[in-house]
């Protein structure tokens, strides 16, 4: 098996499909195919169930999974380290991935700062989902994400960066006005929008709003499950149903009064924030000094 291959096979099974996976790698589909062929043959195990575009791991591409990010992991901090040490042990990159509604919250001050204080250092961002996110750093792709709930895999550290407060988002023509709230019982029968509950993590952004409504007293609400924050909002826009937000990812909206926020005085909630960086795995110097900058500058989103 070659590099290639396995980060081939790694793209594959983060995006779920042949045909996103040639974008991503900006290689033809024929390539792709015939990268993941070769693996399976060298192997002698079928790696993927296809199911039209979409693919699934089978038990041998379950297997194969945590051996790959490692392996592809170990190249990329070599790289890394040797990059380092050929500019006097001063990393000049911070390879960074956040989840995307992160990019307008206070993190954006602590990156600008990050920047101005570091000039010489090439910050390379991207965007993802919390899943996404844990994913890109386990295989070494990035040297730290932040996401949304702490990652229990043990090969990654979770460090806590406080928590984003969430809201009641509604459409700005809906018959409730108050700006604020004693608690849900005003939006009985209502429906809700919200992420789907991911399978064995009971603190999931899926599972909270379930918990929030039930300690509210709202027996069998209706909550229709949407996979992404940029749908669940153009739905609340339409008048689809009610949603609970983090404020960063309607800001934009609220400003232009699309949508409109309630406070609940009793709905305790935020998402928790945190960063992700792999056990054991090269950080340099860099990553430390991000983290004390986040710390200085985003005092709104952190509790140290």
């Amino acid at each position: 098996m070659t590099l290639e291959e396995l980060e081939t096979f790694l793209c594959i099974a983060r995006v779920g499909g042949f045909t996103e996976a040639s974008r991503r790698l900006n290689r033809s589909q024929p390539a792709i195919s015939r990268r993941v062929h070769e693996l399976e043959r060298s192997l002698g195990a079928a790696l993927f169930e296809r199911s039209g575009r979409r693919v699934a791991l089978t038990e041998a591409g379950l297997a194969l999974l945590p051996y790959a990010e490692a392996v592809l992991a170990s190249v990329r901090d070599a790289e890394r380290a040797v990059r380092d040490a050929s500019a006097g042990g001063n990393a000049r990159t911070l390879s960074l991935v956040i989840v995307g509604t992160l990019a307008d919250s206070h993190i954006v001050d602590a990156l600008r700062t990050f920047e101005s204080r570091f000039p010489q250092v090439e910050v390379e961002l991207r965007t993802a989902t919390s899943r996404e996110v844990s994913a890109l750093v386990r295989g070494g792709e990035a040297t730290m994400g932040l996401r949304y709930f702490p990652d229990p895999d043990p090969r990654l550290e979770s460090i806590p960066l406080g928590a984003e407060r969430l809201l009641v988002v509604l459409p700005a023509s809906h018959p409730v006005t108050a700006a604020r709230l004693p608690d849900l019982r005003a939006f009985e029968g209502e429906r809700w929008l919200s992420f789907p509950p991911e399978r064995g993590r009971s603190d999931s952004y899926g599972h909270l709003l379930e918990r929030l409504l039930a300690a509210s007293g709202l027996t069998e609400p209706s909550i229709t499950r949407i996979d992404s924050l940029t749908a669940q909002r153009r739905l609340v826009e339409a008048g689809f149903g009610l949603a609970l937000m983090p404020t960063s990812s309607v800001r934009e909206e609220l400003r232009l009064g699309s949508l409109r926020a309630i406070e609940v005085e009793s709905l305790d909630a935020g998402l928790p924030v945190v960063a992700v960086l792999r056990r054991r795995g090269y950080r340099g110097t860099l990553a430390g000094s991000f983290l004390d900058v986040l710390k200085d500058h985003t005092p709104e989103l952190l509790t140290w």
